[in-house]
């Protein structure tokens, strides 16, 4: 199952909180065309067949198809260099570490 870092969360609330989602809305990451990368948007409820994955304040619906991609994935926020040069946050999906 997909992980979620503390600093994704974070990202995931503050974007959530100001896009004024209604309650139960959450992060959906969606694979249309998997060779294509994944789509992530805002939405204010599943779609009928996403996984939900809920805690620490958070909610991420995960398309079928991403599910599946993503199910021995981390979700994670890393600095970028921006366009203008000045850093971004941007949301980067890295392997899972086995636990120790």
């Amino acid at each position: 199952m997909l992980a979620i870092t503390d600093l994704a969360a974070e990202a995931i609330k503050s974007l959530t909180t100001d896009a004024e989602l209604p309650e139960g809305g959450g992060l959906r990451i969606a694979a249309p065309d998997p060779e294509q990368g994944l789509e992530l948007s805002l939405a204010g409820q599943p779609d009928a067949d996403d996984v939900v994955l809920s805690g620490e304040g958070v909610t991420v619906f995960l398309e079928q198809t991403a599910a599946q991609v993503l199910d021995d994935k981390v979700l994670d926020v890393q600095p970028v260099q921006g366009a203008n040069g000045e850093e971004e946050l941007r949301f980067a999906i890295g392997p899972q570490q086995p636990e120790a």
